[in-house]
Parts: structure tokens; sequence; C-alpha cells
């Protein structure tokens, strides 16, 4: 998914769960990454800036930490990081391998001013 479509999807969450807990303003939205993703944070901090424009959550700060992300060779149980997001075994060679930690992205929290 591209950076602004995501922003935008953030920003629909994100204007969604401030209707439900009554909130005045979004001043923060914080959560991960994970690399495997091929995005960058900071590009989605901007597009996410700029959707929010005349919202409750224009000047927030999305604040996205990155994960890494390791896997496991399924042929000869190495565990490696991933170079550009290809799962290429450097011991065996082997392209057959699971990821260690969750994939995709979370919101975890919002800081808001309520109203």
């Amino acid at each position: 998914m591209h950076e602004s479509a995501l922003a935008q999807r953030i920003l629909d969450v994100v204007l969604e769960r401030a209707a439900a807990e009554h909130t005045r303003r979004v001043r923060a939205v914080r959560g991960w990454l994970a690399e495997t993703e091929a995005l960058a944070p900071e590009s989605l901090a901007f597009h996410f800036a700029a959707r929010a424009r005349g919202t409750i959550a224009e000047g927030a700060r999305l604040e996205i930490r990155l994960v890494h992300v390791e896997a496991r060779c399924r042929a000869c149980g190495a565990v490696y990081a991933p170079e550009h997001h290809l799962l290429l075994c450097a011991a065996c060679g082997s392209t057959e391998a699971d990821l260690l930690a969750p994939t995709g992205m979370a919101i975890e929290a919002l800081e808001i001013e309520e109203c």
C-alpha cells in the first residue's frame, strides 16, 4: 500500500476512535511499522499531516517506529535479517523462510485532548 493511501486509512481510524471518545483534538498518534512493508515512516508522516488538515487531527504528530523483522530459514534453520525485503538465506541460499515477528502496521496509542 502506498504511503498516501495508508495515511488516509490511519486518519480514518484515528478520527473514528476520536469521535467515539468525544475528543476535541488529537495531539499524537503512536504505533509501529514493520520494515517488510517497504514504506518510509517519514513519508507516511508527511502524507498524514497533509490529509489531517482541517480535521481534529491537524498538527498531530505521527510517531511511527520502524520494527525490524528477522526470518528463520526452513531449510537450514539459520536466523537472518532479510535484505531489501528478500527472503534469501545467507547460509544456504534458500528462499523458504518464516518471518519471526508481526508484519504490517499497528496504531498503539492516541494522545488526545478531551472535550
